[in-house]
Formats: structure tokens, sequence, C-alpha cells
């Protein structure tokens, strides 16, 4: 690909998160050029205030379901092509991602999106539904396979964990023992909480990582959590010892569980007669009103079989409503960070007789912009630590087990100074490859976290779900090439690139 001085992108979609992300990591690249960002008119204020110091045109438009209007489509293809855009970065409700990327596709051009890929609304309730994220996967794959038989682009999935040295670090220990041993991983658990505190009144209301449209925590933080695990997996991929198939079995806490929890007299003994005033529904309203919707909690049991036996299980634990730091009645403005928002987050993995390697991450206050002293210990902003043991059989006489911090990994970086989240850090890198990829400095065999690379979290997400609404196990057969070393893709022109 020919190097360029400058390239020019359209951002889709400016709430919380790229306002946090992608609006900072864009300001700091000086070779990008953001020529167009487009959000609902009814966040025209805060998008305007958000844009206002950068030269870029914004659009406001009004919501839509299903396919892209073609009167949009039409818009922004015609700026596509007087601007000469480079690349799109697609940040939307994810009930239009797929309209979104598909226009994108069509247009040749190159793709960040945020996960999940996809997800649908009353995915916990409606099986058609469910089973159409792993259709609507499909459906991009296929259309950006056929686009690099014509040219290169990259679409790339912003799982931000790939680009983390510590889940790094991790899967080359995995690699490394399984090199010595031939012992593929045999169990993950894995947990993470987003510690929020959510009152009823805001389930309903809350339109940012919603349960309102059917939909909730699998389709919210918890992709990162399937896509981790399956890279851990991935990484001790022993050809005569890969699954070949996956069992998912799932529960969820929903809504009216929640209530149960918490009820309105619970509630009233903590805020007080105060708490009558933000809350307008009684217990049985709540309850009619969130029947259907998407799941708060959630606990699955993810079994890996090969000739039709368990060779490895994971377990899945994913939590909303965590340990939280908020004491107030009405949510903060900023709904991605702040507004009592603790986060925790840990992983098991055992590799046979001869590994056991533990992740821990977590904080203990919500105030992440600000610095509290050492803040990769204990309960710190950027606390995570990598627990490893290992036989003695491969210890190679070191004592067990081998802690290591993420600033022994990153050259001191996110160290005691507390300077930056850990986590916005490497989303800024996921920015900075994909800017470097449409600027000529990175070679598409080079770039991280793209789609066809995506198969096996996109079926445990849309297995999770139907495994809830029917009861019973979700079955899916698992494509080998997923999880063995990338196949090329070749272009008409006869270039080609190995997708990571």
């Amino acid at each position: 690909m020919k190097k360029k001085d400058t390239v020019n992108v359209i951002l889709i979609g400016c709430g919380p998160h790229a306002r946090r992300i992608y609006l900072p990591a864009l300001r700091n690249l000086k070779q990008v050029k953001l020529a167009l960002v487009v959000d609902l008119e009814s966040e025209a204020l805060t998008v305007r205030n958000a844009v206002a110091d950068l030269e870029t045109e914004l659009w406001l438009i009004q919501p839509f379901a299903g396919e892209l209007p073609s009167a949009l489509k039409n818009k922004l293809s015609a700026f596509v092509a007087e601007k000469q855009i480079d690349g799109v970065i697609i940040a939307t409700e994810p009930l239009v991602h797929r309209a979104y990327a598909e226009w994108a596709l069509a247009d040749e051009l190159n793709i960040l999106m945020d996960k999940p890929i996809t997800t649908r609304t009353d995915v916990t309730s409606n099986l058609d539904h469910a089973r159409g994220i792993l259709q609507d996967y499909y459906a991009l794959l296929d259309a950006y396979n056929d686009l690099q038989r014509k040219t290169e682009t990259v679409f790339m999935i912003n799982s931000h964990r790939r680009f983390h040295k510590g889940f790094q670090f991790v899967q080359d220990q995995i690699r490394e023992v399984a090199a010595r041993t031939n012992c593929p991983v045999s169990f993950i658990q894995a947990y993470h909480s987003d510690g929020q505190w959510r009152l009823p009144h805001e389930i309903i209301s809350q339109k940012y990582h919603p349960y309102c449209f059917g939909y909730g925590k699998a389709s919210h933080s918890g992709y990162h959590i399937f896509d981790t695990i399956y890279r851990f997996y991935k990484a001790a991929a022993l050809p005569d010892k890969v699954a070949d198939e996956m069992e998912v079995v799932s529960s969820f806490l929903k809504p009216n569980g929640f209530f149960t929890q918490l009820n309105e007299n619970d509630y009233q003994s903590v805020f007080g007669e105060a708490y009558k005033q933000v809350n307008p529904w009684s217990e049985q309203q709540l309850r009619e009103i969130c029947g259907n919707f998407g799941e708060m909690d959630v606990s699955s049991v993810i079994a890996l079989r090969k000739y039709g036996e368990v060779i490895a299980n994971f377990n899945v634990n994913l939590i909303h409503n965590g340990f939280a730091g908020r004491t107030w009645l009405m949510p903060g403005v900023d709904l991605y960070k702040g507004n009592g928002r603790i986060k925790h987050e840990s992983y098991h993995i055992q590799q046979g007789p001869f590994q056991n390697i533990q992740v821990h991450a977590y904080q203990a206050y919500d105030k992440h912009d600000q610095n509290r002293g050492p803040e990769e210990q204990l309960g710190g902003k950027n606390h995570f630590d990598i627990y490893v043991f290992r036989n003695p059989l491969i210890a190679d006489g070191d004592i067990q087990p081998k802690v290591y911090k993420y600033s022994d990994l990153a050259g001191g970086q996110a160290g005691e100074d507390g300077a930056a989240i850990t986590m916005e850090r490497v989303k800024f890198k996921v920015v900075e490859e994909f800017a470097d990829y449409l600027a000529g400095r990175k070679l598409k065999h080079q770039v991280t976290s793209q789609i066809d690379d995506h198969v096996v979290p996109v079926k445990m997400m849309s297995g999770i779900y139907c495994s809830y609404i029917t009861g019973q196990r979700a079955s899916y057969d698992i494509e080998m090439d997923a999880i063995r070393p990338s196949s090329q893709h070749y272009c008409k022109n006869g270039s080609s690139g190995a997708l990571v």
C-alpha cells in the first residue's frame, strides 16, 4: 500500500465511549483528518460540544431500525467519494452495526467497529433473533471476503484486550508450555463485573448499554470476555487436540430477578423518602414493563468437545450490578466512566498438570481521572496482576509462583504515577493501528483483531442467548481454521495478505 501523509476518516456514533476514546485518540494522530461525525439529533448539544474544537462536519440524523435509509446511504457515499475517505469508525448502538458495516463494505472502506459485531432486539426471548447474531456475522464476513477479491481492506473489531500486553503475555506463557508439554488449555474460569448500580427507573430509561431493547450484559462488555477466553484457548491450539464442537449452557439474572434482590422498601431504607421522587413506578409496574428486558448477569458453562468427548470447560460469569461506589440517587452525566462504576475482572487458566495462570484486576474506587498514589496496587485503577504456577518438571528451578504486574511487561508504563487508565491507553493503540494501516505504515498481516478471527466468540455469544431461551444446550461446530494459523485471502490483482 502506498504511504500517505494524511488519511480521511468518518466517525459514526459519538456516544460516551467515542467521546472518551475515539475523539482524544484522533486528536493526537496528526496524520488523521476527521472529516465527518454522524450522530442522532437527540444528542445534538452534547456532540456539538464534543467536536467544537475540531474542523469536521457534523450530521445529525433520526434513529432508524434495520437497513440504512436510502437517502442517508446515498449522502454518505457521495461524501466518501468527494472527500476521498479512507476509513470509517463505527461506534453506534450495536443494533445498527450491520447496516453501517454493509454500507462501508459496499463503498470499499476500511472499517474499525466497536464490539459486539452485532446484536438484536429481544435476544433473550426471540430464538430467531438470538440465532441472527451468528447470521449477521456470516453475512458481514462473506461481504468482506467478496471485497478482498476485488481490493485489499481491513475490517477491525475493537476487542481491545487483544492489544493489551498483559493478555498477550498470558498467551505467550500458554504457547510456551504447549510447545514443551503438548498439553492444551483444559479449563478457564472468567469473571467480569462492571461494578455499576443501576436503579430501577434507570433500567427502564437508560439507552446507553441498555436493557430496554431486550439485550444486556452479554452484548455489552460480555463480548470482550468471550473473545479473551477464545484467544487463551487458541494460544495452545495443538493440531491433533483442537476441539471440533462447542456446547453452551447459560443462566441469566434479568431485571425482575434484580427487583427481588432489592425491593422498594430496601431502596427507601437506603435513600430515605427521596427515593420516591425518582422512581414513579410500583414494583408490579416495574415487573410488567421489564418482563422482556435484557440480561443483567450471565452465568454460563461452555464445553469444548472432540470426538464427542468434553476436553475443556469454560466457566463464564458476567455481572452488571456488582460491587460499586455509587451512593447517590440521580445518575451522573457520564454513563461510561464515573457514576460509581468499579470494575473487577479475573481469569483462572489451567493447562493440565503443568500450568495455572491467574489474572487479577480489581479496582476499589470509581474516580479514575484522579490519581491516588500507587495505581497498579490492589484497588488502584490500573491494578493488573498475573500469577504463573508451573509444575517442577517445567519450572526450571524457579520459585513458584512467579508474579508479574502490567508495568513489568510494558516497560514501566502504567506504573506508580497512575497518569492514565491502562485500558484507555490500550484502546488508543487500537485507533493508532487502524490509522497506521490507512497511512501505509502497517501491512495487512500486521493488523490485529480482524473480523475473520471472531467466529468462535460470536458463536459463544449467540449460543448463550439460544441456550437461555430454549433451556437446553446450544451446540456448534468449531471451524478448525478459526483456531489454527490463519489462511491467505487473495485479491484479483494478485496481492495477498494474511489475516490475523
